[in-house]
């Protein structure tokens, strides 16, 4: 709901005037500005307003979302206070991000009008890997606290199960989440040397050292069949397609919007409306391939541990303790499930082992 009302929000902005008086405020402050970067800090201010006034907008919904139902099922462990610095946070991340982004595509835009769509998309898929690799050490600790795993048998245990899947790991780190939520996680973060397992303490408070061992398995599959790389690859080409799409869409809507150029700030709404309704349209694709992706590490996980007991009755802690729905409609599996169904994973495991025993 909070991104239909931000986009009928950008929407009226590109076409009512709000971006362009957006734009005249954000050049009457950048003026100001010696040194001949007037052009630069009217695109960074004009993203900045335009990012909290979404933010705000979109505040309402993520409160009842993110805090108000989470604690109606007793899954949030968050005071109000904790929640609004989380967001606080968040929306200062996005602004860093957004305000780059947008630099590197107007910069592309009035220097490149021709080129601007596939060297910004460029840009971003560089930043893409950048970031997988920063995460851990640079994002991720923004938001939550880590510490080496003080459980030196299962450290080892799983550091052993990293070589054989041949993925070098600086270490194994619990991931301090309880102060946020009562669910439970497990990941492989990172890319070369920030390459880390991360264990959230909710996972190693409630579950076997063999159902931790089957997680990490499904986890370290994706590093084995290099999803991560493919969906690098995937995300490129999607930003690609965007960005052209975005380039036949400025060329077509640039008198209607009442722009200047191609490369006028007043089309960031426009821009941004664009690369939502891109993102929403190749929503079920994306998520088709990775439920793909994570059946294919389920086997991966079975075929490793040959412990499909423990993945089953890990996938069922999971599902109680994360109050996942077994059984979705078709359509919602279709539109918004990046994973297939809990039941459809356990049924996987447990007909893995009846053809393992029947072999």
């Amino acid at each position: 709901m909070g991104t239909a009302v931000a986009g009928l929000l950008l929407l009226a902005l590109s076409f009512g005037g709000g971006s362009q008086r957006l734009r005249e405020l954000s050049a009457a402050i950048g003026q100001w500005v010696p040194g001949g970067f007037e052009e630069a800090v009217t695109v960074a201010l004009l993203t900045i307003m335009l990012v909290i006034v979404l933010q705000m907008v979109e505040l309402p919904f993520a409160y009842y979302q993110g805090f108000q139902l989470e604690h109606r099922y007793g899954l949030s462990t968050q005071t109000f206070g904790h929640w609004l610095t989380d967001q606080a946070k968040g929306m200062l991340v996005g602004l860093v991000l957004a305000v780059a982004g947008s630099a590197v595509v107007f910069a592309a835009l009035r220097n490149w009008p021709d080129g601007w769509w596939w060297i910004s998309a460029t840009v971003f898929a560089i930043a893409t890997i950048g970031l997988a690799q920063l995460a851990p050490v640079v994002l991720l600790p923004i938001f939550y606290k880590f510490k080496p795993l003080d459980r030196p048998a299962l450290a080892d245990r799983l550091m052993s199960l990293a070589t054989r899947a041949r993925t070098d790991v600086v270490g194994v780190f619990e991931w301090v989440l309880s102060g946020h939520t009562k669910k439970a996680n497990a990941a492989l973060a990172g890319i070369g040397k920030t390459r880390r397992i991360l264990l959230s303490d909710t996972l190693l408070t409630d579950y076997s050292e063999d159902e931790i061992e089957v997680i990490l398995a499904h986890e370290l599959a994706h590093h084995v069949h290099r999803d991560l790389w493919r969906g690098i690859a995937v995300q490129t080409a999607a930003l690609v397609g965007g960005f052209f799409a975005a380039d036949l869409a400025l060329r077509w809507l640039e008198d209607p919007l009442g722009l200047r150029g191609l490369s006028d700030p007043a089309a960031l709404p426009m821009l941004l409306l664009m690369g939502g309704a891109w993102s929403l349209l190749l929503m079920p694709l994306a998520n088709a391939v990775s439920r793909a992706q994570e059946r294919a590490a389920d086997r991966y996980a079975l075929k490793t541990t040959g412990n499909a007991e423990a993945f089953v009755t890990a996938m069922k802690r999971l599902s109680q303790q994360n109050l996942a729905e077994e059984h979705p409609s078709l359509l919602v599996r279709w539109f918004f499930y990046s994973h297939p169904p809990i039941r459809e994973r356990i049924d996987a495991a447990r007909a893995f082992a009846r053809d393992g025993a029947q072999a």
